[in-house]
């Protein structure tokens, strides 16, 4: 769901609650639906309050290579394994989307795959990450939508398409970070957004001031924090970067940093 007013924010706070309660007081597991950015954020200022209850994060269905802390839509599972005494995978499945006549196909691009499915008037929450190829897709999903999608969707833009579950995550491409190095005066967060989006110390400020600005998942208002390696940095309408560490210091006392970046 959408946490636009106040009264939204309060709906997913009760739902977050309504979860934990249930999966406690009933000894099975529950799960949120697919969650963004900001959404994520609400279930981390919570995160104490609902900590009795147990709960793990993933975007990602049994078998995918991608790490799941580098998806951006996730779930969350509330449970404890120890507790309950079993495991209960994510109702995650993924849906391979791929054009009848690849010859003659479209270049997708994430958007167009986005429009579509929200063209059969499903729910937002009820899908996570797409993954573009160069003329394919792949969508990670609920199980309980998957085949409505499968049934439903046969056309991106103006290409006839034909979708299928895929047995194995392990057939998703994974993403391949472009590899930069920054030079930066230090490991502050604005100033390696700067480096790395090409903008200004004053547009970087504008990034946390509109709260645009999440690491690791969760919204950072403080432009002065210090980066740690294996930070995920996502910023809203750029892009998302891991920052992987100081490789070493230039004879001028600059900071040479490696950042993997997702285009």
């Amino acid at each position: 769901m959408a946490v636009d007013t106040e009264k939204d924010l309060q709906q997913l706070r009760n739902r977050f609650r309504e979860l934990a309660e249930k999966s406690y007081h009933q000894n099975i597991y529950t799960f949120s639906g697919f969650l963004g950015l900001a959404e994520q954020d609400i279930f981390w200022q919570m995160e104490k309050e609902l900590s009795y209850a147990g709960y793990c994060l993933s975007g990602r269905c049994p078998g995918g290579k991608v790490c799941t802390e580098q998806s951006d839509r996730k779930m969350i599972r509330f449970g404890k394994p120890e507790e309950l005494g079993y495991e209960e995978t994510f109702p995650i499945v993924c849906v391979h989307m791929k054009p009848l006549a690849a010859k003659f196909a479209d270049a997708f691009s994430h958007r167009d795959f986005l429009g579509a499915l929200m063209n059969l008037g499903i729910d937002r929450s009820t899908i996570g990450d797409i993954k573009v190829g160069e003329k394919e897709g792949y969508l990670f999903c609920l199980d309980s939508i998957a085949a409505f999608i499968c049934e439903n969707l046969d056309k991106v833009k103006h290409t006839s398409i034909r979708c299928e579950i895929v047995s194995d995550a392990g057939e998703v491409p994974e993403e391949e970070p472009q590899e930069v190095v920054i030079q930066a005066s230090g490991e502050r967060a604005d100033g390696v957004i700067a480096k790395v989006y090409h903008m200004s110390r004053t547009e970087s400020l504008d990034m946390f001031r509109e709260k645009k600005v999440y690491i690791n998942g969760r919204l950072c208002e403080n432009n002065s924090r210090n980066l740690k390696p294996e930070d995920v940095v996502n910023v809203r309408g750029f892009g998302k970067f891991l920052y992987e560490g100081v490789q070493y210091e230039t004879k001028k006392g600059k900071l040479c940093m490696k950042i993997s970046l997702f285009v």
